[in-house]
């Protein structure tokens, strides 16, 4: 049974309960280990990841803004961020590449919210391709 590490846990902090629960009922059977990149972002932090690929270097990750477009990672008027990161932990190392691997997670965490009556998207389905990407829904 795979388990979160610290920097996972710590990614858990201040995202909305329900999603919390979907994530820590998930990791107990994935089919692949995987680790928590992101939870909640401060208005700083999106902005940083919004200029990636447009004035910093880097490919463009998100189309939030943080200020006029704000992400699901930012604090809703509810207190909570409503969505989380992941990436596919292969033999002890992130590994970015392999789409296969985080389509079969985002598939499993949708499935788990389903079997919890959660609702939860994955980015994985988008136009705008986000395979990390998971979110209340």
């Amino acid at each position: 049974m795979a388990q979160y590490g610290k920097t996972s846990l710590s990614k858990l902090v201040g995202v909305h309960p329900d999603l919390v629960t979907v994530m820590n009922e998930a990791i107990k059977d994935t089919p692949i280990d995987y680790s928590l990149i992101f939870g909640v972002r401060t208005t700083k932090m999106q902005q940083d990841l919004y200029a990636q690929g447009r004035t910093k270097k880097g490919n463009i990750v998100t189309k939030a803004d943080g200020v006029k477009n704000k992400s699901n990672h930012q604090i809703k008027e509810d207190g909570f961020g409503w969505a989380v990161d992941f990436c596919p932990l292969i033999e002890g190392k992130l590994d970015w590449n392999t789409h296969a691997n985080f389509k079969a997670i985002a598939d499993h965490i949708v499935a788990t919210g389903k079997r919890l009556g959660i609702k939860v998207v994955s980015g994985y389905y988008w136009k705008f391709f986000d395979a990390p990407h998971i979110q209340l829904g």
